[in-house]
C-alpha cells in the first residue's frame, strides 16, 4: 500500500484506534506494531498510516480545544462589551445630569451675585451646593406595621428600586478604582463612591456559573465574607410574586482591638425581574424606615446597610453577569478619631466585601470547571475550609467576645498588652477548635494581643517580610510550647527571649486563590541544637499558615499573616489555634492626627504609645497630608494576637510568658518597620541605610584597627579617626565587607555588612542574620576557607583566591579575591571574622 494514499477507515477500525488514543494519545512505534498484531481488523493498514492517523487525531483534538477556548473568550468579550456599553450609557447619563446641574449652579450664582442683599437667594445657593456635596440622602419612610406583610413588601420594592438605581443608574457618583481594568480575564469593573452618605462600592463581572448557583453562593455570606461572625435568618416571608423576604441579624468582627464590632438588622428581598435576572437586595430596618425591631445589642455597635445587593443576569451561551453594590454606614463617630479612616474608606469596603464576593464566585467557578488543580490529594473545598478556620479563629482572638467565654485578665501595671482567657472551651468549640487541645484536668486558652500604629511602612511589604523572615521576630521556644498543645504532655513554660534556639523555615505551598492574593501553606520549622541539653527541644515543627494582601499595588488591601501549629498527620479536622498579624492601611487623605496626638479612649492612647518609637524627624508634628504631596505619610494599624493553651496551675506563668513574648514581637516589628520603610515615603527621615548606633561606630573602629594590626596596611585613608567618619567610609566602600560570628561549635552567621555587602547578598541589615557563611560559599570556597581557617586564627588574616559565591536569592556572584581577618575588641579578644570580597559582580 502506498503510504501517501488516502486511507478510508471502517467504523470498527476507528473505534479500535480511538480506544488506544484515549489510553495513549502518542503511542510509540512498538506500541503501534503491537496494536496491529492485537487487532486483526487493522492488519491491512501499514504502521506508517497508523502513525499518520494518530498525528491527525492529536491535531484535531488540539484544534477542538483551541476552538472551544476561542469561543469562551469570544463569549466573555461579548459579555464584557455589553457591560462596557451599559457603563458608557450610565456615564453619559451622569455627564448630562452634571451638565444640567452645572448650568443650574451658574444660574444660581449669577442670581446670587446680582442680588447680594437677598439673603434667601444666598441661602438657595448654599443649599444647592450642599446638595451637590451630599448625594444619596437617606429617604424618610412612613412607619410601617411590623406585622403587616404588605408593608414589608412595599419596603422591599422600594429597596429594590433604590438598589437598581445604584447598580445600573446614577444614584451614586461612582469613581473607578485604580488598577481595576476591564478585560476577559479581569476581576471586573470596580468603582467606589464619592460624596455620598456612608461608604459604598460597586463591581460588575462575568462568571461561568448559572444565576441560581451564583445567588446561592452569595447568600451564604459566611463562606466568603471573612469579617462575618454569624448570620441568622430570623424570619422568612414568601411574597406573591414568587420571591422571599427575610429578616436577618448579622454580627461582624472588629478588625482591631481598639473599636467595638458592628452588627446589622436587615431586610433581604430575593426576586426575579421580567428579563429573567435574579435580584438579592438588602437594607437595614431602623426607626426611620419602619419595620420590626431587631435583637438588642450589648457589645456591638448597630451599623446600617443602605440599599445594597446583587443583580445576577443570565449571559448568552451560559454563565452570568453580576452587579454587586455594597453601601453601609458604619457609625464612624463611635470609634477613636485616629481609626476613623478604616470606617470611612470606600476602598477598604470594596476589598473586604465587594471584590471578595466576586473573587469567591470566580474561584468556585474555576474549581467547578476543573481549571484549578491542587496537589496533596485534598479537595479545594477542604483547603478553603482551612483558610476560613484560620481567619475565624484569629478574628475570635482579636475580638474576645464574652459570649464565647472570654474574660479579661488583670494586667501587670502596663497597659500595652491585653491578656484574655477562656476557661470555657465548650462555648467556642467549633470548626477551629478541638477538645483534644484542652487538658482534661482543667485549663483553657489564653490570648495576648496588642495594636499599634505604624508610619511609612506599606502593609504588604511588612507582612511579606514577616512571612519570609520568621526568625527576625519569632522565638523557637515559644513555638515549641505552642506545638505542644497538640501533644498529651506539654513542655514546661519557656522563658520568651528573642531568637531562642536557632531554626530555619521551609515553606510548602498548598493552595492559592485565582489572583494569587491569598496563599495557604505549610511551614516546616527545622530546629538545630548546638548543646546536648537543647536536643529535646530542637525538633521539626509544622505550622498551617495563611498569607494574604501582599500585593503592593492593590488599593485598600488588608495584609494578614495567620498561622497555627499542626502535627505531621495534618488531618482534615485538625485542631487549629491561630495566631498572627493583621496590617490595615489608613487612607492618608483622611488622617488628621499624628502618632503623638491623644485619641478617644484608653485603648487608642496605648496604640499611640506603641507607635511613638516610629516617629522620625520633625515631620511627626505635622498633620498627615498637610503641605505638599511629597510630604506623604502612609499610616497603618497593626494588630497582633497570639493564643496559647494552659493548665490551671500554670495560668499565671503562661500569662507572663505571653505578655513578655508579645512585647518582644512588638519590639522586633518596630525594628523591622524602621529597616524596611521606603525612604521615598517620608522626606523628613534620615537615610536608614547607614546604621548610626554606638555599637556600629565601635564595630567600624575595631574593623579598621584590626586590619591595620594584622596586615600592616590601612583599609582606607581616613582624614579623621572619629567613629562616624570611619563608619561612613566603611559603609560606602566599593568592595563588599561583611562580618560574621566567630563560633567553633556553629556555622558562622553574618552580623553586619556594608552597603556593597548587602547588595552582593541581596538582603537587608535586618534579614542579614538569617544568612550563614557556608550557605553563600560554593564547595571550593568552603574547602579553601577550612584549609585557611587555622592560618586566620594564628596569623590574624589570610588572602583567599578568586571564586564564586551565591546571594540570598540564589544568584551566582564572582569575585577576584577575598581577604579574611580577625576583628579584635578593645581588650584584644576575638570579636568576629570580617571578609572583604574585592571586585565582585553578578555572573
Amino acid at each position: 500500500m502506498d503510504s501517501s494514499k488516502y486511507v478510508r477507515y471502517t467504523p470498527e477500525q476507528v473505534e479500535a484506534l480511538e480506544r488506544v488514543y484515549s489510553e495513549c494519545p502518542k503511542p510509540s512505534s512498538l506500541r503501534r506494531q503491537q496494536l496491529i498484531r492485537e487487532c486483526p481488523i487493522l492488519s491491512n493498514i501499514e504502521p506508517k498510516q497508523i502513525k499518520v492517523w494518530f498525528q491527525n487525531r492529536r491535531c484535531r483534538e488540539k484544534q477542538r480545544k483551541e476552538a472551544s477556548r476561542l469561543q469562551t473568550v469570544n463569549r466573555k468579550l461579548t459579555a464584557m462589551n455589553k457591560l462596557l456599553m451599559e457603563e458608557n450609557d450610565r456615564l453619559q447619563k451622569q455627564v448630562s445630569q452634571l451638565v444640567y446641574e452645572n448650568g443650574y449652579m451658574r444660574q444660581q450664582l449669577q442670581t446670587g451675585s446680582a442680588t447680594t442683599t437677598d439673603n434667601n437667594s444666598c441661602e438657595s445657593v448654599v443649599m444647592s451646593g450642599q446638595h451637590q456635596q451630599q448625594q444619596n440622602p437617606t429617604p424618610q419612610h412612613p412607619q410601617r406595621d411590623a406585622n403587616n406583610p404588605a408593608g414589608l413588601l412595599a419596603m422591599a420594592e422600594e429597596t429594590l428600586a433604590e438598589f437598581l438605581s445604584k447598580a445600573t443608574g446614577t444614584a451614586v457618583d461612582w469613581v473607578q478604582m485604580i488598577g481595576m481594568k476591564p478585560g476577559p480575564d479581569s476581576i471586573g469593573i470596580v468603582a467606589v463612591s464619592r460624596n455620598c452618605s456612608g461608604v459604598a462600592a460597586r463591581a460588575c463581572g462575568l462568571v461561568s456559573l448559572e444565576p441560581t448557583k451564583v445567588a446561592e453562593i452569595l447568600k451564604d455570606r459566611l463562606s466568603w465574607f471573612r469579617d462575618c461572625r454569624c448570620l441568622d435568618v430570623l424570619s422568612v416571608i414568601p411574597t406573591g410574586n414568587g420571591g422571599t423576604i427575610e429578616l436577618i441579624y448579622m454580627q461582624t468582627y472588629a478588625p482591631t482591638t481598639l473599636a467595638a464590632a458592628r452588627d446589622f438588622w436587615t431586610l433581604r428581598y430575593t426576586t426575579s425581574l421580567e428579563d429573567g435576572s435574579l435580584v438579592i437586595c438588602e437594607r437595614s430596618l431602623t426607626s426611620a424606615t419602619g419595620g420590626p425591631t431587631g435583637p438588642p445589642t450589648s457589645s456591638f455597635v448597630r451599623a446600617e446597610v443602605l440599599p445594597s445587593g446583587f443583580l445576577i443576569r443570565p449571559c448568552e451561551g451560559g454563565g452570568s453577569i453580576i452587579h454587586i453594590v455594597d453601601h453601609v454606614d458604619l457609625d464612624v463617630w463611635s470609634v477613636p478619631e485616629v481609626l476613623r479612616p478604616l470606617y470611612e474608606s470606600s476602598k477598604i469596603l470594596a476589598q473586604k466585601m465587594t471584590i471578595a464576593a466576586l473573587r469567591h464566585i470566580r474561584q468556585i467557578a474555576q474549581e467547578t470547571s476543573g481549571e484549578i488543580q491542587y496537589g496533596g490529594g485534598r479537595q479545594p473545598a477542604v483547603l478553603r475550609t482551612f483558610s476560613q478556620r484560620l481567619c475565624r479563629g484569629f478574628n475570635d482572638a482579636v475580638n474576645g467576645f464574652a459570649d464565647d467565654g472570654w474574660s479579661l485578665m488583670g494586667s501587670d501595671g502596663v497597659e500595652d498588652v491585653t491578656i484574655m482567657i477562656n476557661s470555657s472551651p465548650g462555648k467556642f468549640l467549633g470548626s477551629q477548635y478541638n477538645t483534644s487541645m484542652f487538658p482534661s484536668f482543667g485549663g483553657g486558652v489564653l490570648c495576648a494581643k496588642a495594636s499599634m500604629l505604624l508610619q511609612n511602612v506599606p502593609p504588604a511589604l511588612l507582612v511579606r517580610f514577616l512571612r519570609e523572615h520568621r526568625s527576625e521576630w519569632a522565638d523557637y521556644g515559644v513555638d515549641t510550647y505552642s506545638a505542644a498543645c497538640l501533644k498529651a504532655s506539654p513542655y514546661a513554660v519557656p522563658c520568651a527571649r528573642p531568637g531562642g534556639f536557632p531554626s530555619s523555615q521551609v515553606i510548602l505551598p498548598l493552595a492559592h486563590t485565582v489572583e494569587h492574593e491569598e496563599f495557604l501553606e505549610v511551614v516546616r520549622l527545622e530546629g538545630h541544637a548546638f548543646t546536648p541539653e537543647d536536643v529535646s527541644l530542637a525538633r521539626d515543627m509544622y505550622l498551617l499558615q495563611l498569607c494574604s494582601g501582599i500585593d503592593e499595588n492593590a488599593v485598600g488591601t488588608c495584609a494578614q499573616l495567620v498561622f497555627a501549629p499542626i502535627d505531621e498527620s495534618f488531618a482534615d479536622d485538625a485542631p487549629l489555634l491561630p495566631s498572627g498579624f493583621r496590617v490595615i492601611p489608613l487612607d492618608p487623605k483622611t488622617v488628621t492626627l499624628t502618632c503623638q496626638s491623644s485619641a478617644d479612649g484608653a485603648g487608642a492612647t496605648r496604640t499611640l504609645d506603641l507607635a511613638s518609637a516610629l516617629e522620625v524627624g520633625t515631620g511627626s508634628n505635622r498633620l498627615a497630608g498637610d503641605g505638599d504631596p511629597s510630604n506623604y505619610n502612609l499610616r497603618s494599624v497593626l494588630t497582633i494576637a497570639f493564643q496559647f493553651t494552659f493548665e490551671n496551675h500554670s495560668r499565671e506563668n503562661v500569662a507572663a510568658m505571653a505578655r513578655q513574648y508579645v512585647r518582644s514581637v512588638v519590639g522586633s516589628v518596630q525594628r523591622v518597620a524602621m529597616a524596611i520603610a521606603p525612604s521615598r515615603l517620608s522626606c523628613n527621615m534620615e537615610p536608614k541605610a547607614l546604621p548610626g548606633s554606638p555599637e556600629a561606630l565601635t564595630l567600624a573602629r575595631w574593623i579598621f584597627r584590626s586590619y591595620r594590626i594584622h596586615t600592616g596596611e590601612e583599609l582606607l585613608r581616613v582624614d579623621s579617626q572619629a567613629g562616624d567618619a570611619l563608619l561612613k567610609q566603611l559603609w560606602h566602600h566599593s568592595d563588599a565587607i561583611m562580618c560574621c560570628s566567630l563560633k567553633t561549635n556553629a556555622s558562622p552567621v553574618f552580623t553586619f555588612a556594608n552597603q556593597a555587602g548587602l547588595d552582593m547578598l541581596e538582603t537587608t541589615l535586618v534579614a542579614l542574620q538569617d544568612i550563614m557563611l557556608d550557605k553563600i560559599l560554593d564547595e571550593a570556597g568552603r574547602k579553601i576557607l577550612c584549609s585557611e581557617f587555622s592560618k586566620i586564627m594564628q596569623q590574624g588574616f589570610a588572602y583567599l583566591p578568586a571564586g564564586i559565591c551565591v546571594s540570598s536569592m540564589g544568584r551566582p556572584v564572582s569575585y577576584e579575591q577575598a581577604i579574611a581577618w580577625k576583628v579584635l575588641n578593645d581588650d584584644d579578644a576575638n570579636h568576629c571574622l570580617t571578609f572583604m570580597f574585592i571586585n565582585w559582580s553578578f555572573v
